[in-house]
């Protein structure tokens, strides 16, 4: 489904942010698509809320004043960004969870796609996990309610493929299902403090494919 279609559908943050797309060149995405890379880098070394518009237009070798073209507000800019990429993932999560695989499958294979996102999109996830999304300006309310349906919806996601796994006796029952799903975002969330991509460090992928095995390991039934 397209983007401008699947805002449309899924939310009134979506109908804003289409409608404030405008411009559709592509020279004028590919800009875009660099800013938001700019201010993702001083978001994360500065944080959210102490960063300026001034930095991300330093960071990119610009006057500021060029940046009002593209953004109205680091905030806004934020955002959109993180909304998309959020809404892909739970698309992603959407599919995988109704797909016809054994929960083991449907485990191993969310682990992985959420962890090689992390990695993709570093390091935008890292910042907005860190985001209080319950104190946030009233202009971002809106936002912030959908990031955090977006959240629920994750969440149980992963609580249905668990007791999925429960029902069917191919996961033991350790415990709650939802402990366990927080346990996993836990776990994945907790790389914040040392993943760093690049050459000489080990991907998001592997990483992903690591934490399915230990976390399968765990759970799977010796019967």
């Amino acid at each position: 489904m397209p983007e401008k279609t699947r805002a449309r559908k899924y939310s009134a943050f979506g109908k804003r942010r289409v409608a404030a797309g405008t411009e559709s060149s592509e020279a004028y995405k590919a800009r875009r698509l660099e800013i938001a890379s700019a201010a993702a880098r001083v978001f994360n070394r500065v944080g959210l809320q102490r960063a300026t518009l001034k930095d991300v237009a330093e960071e990119l070798g610009i006057d500021r004043a060029s940046l009002y073209y593209y953004v109205r507000s680091k905030e806004a800019l934020f955002d959109e960004v993180v909304y998309s990429v959020v809404e892909q993932n739970v698309e992603l999560t959407r599919k995988i969870c109704s797909s016809a695989m054994s929960p083991r499958r449907k485990l191993r294979e969310l682990i992985c796609a959420l962890m090689s996102s992390y990695g993709e999109h570093y390091p935008l996830f890292y910042i907005y996990i860190r985001e209080n999304l319950s104190h946030v300006d009233e202009s971002r309310a809106a936002w912030s309610r959908e990031m955090r349906e977006f959240n629920r919806q994750t969440t149980d996601a992963v609580i249905s493929i668990i007791e999925e796994g429960y029902a069917d006796k191919s996961f033991r029952n350790v415990g709650s299902a939802r402990v366990v799903a927080y346990g996993i975002f836990g776990i994945i969330g907790w790389t914040h403090r040392w993943f760093r991509p690049g050459p000489h460090e080990v991907s998001a992928e592997e990483i992903g494919k690591t934490y399915a095995e230990m976390i399968l390991a765990g759970l799977e039934s010796p019967y």
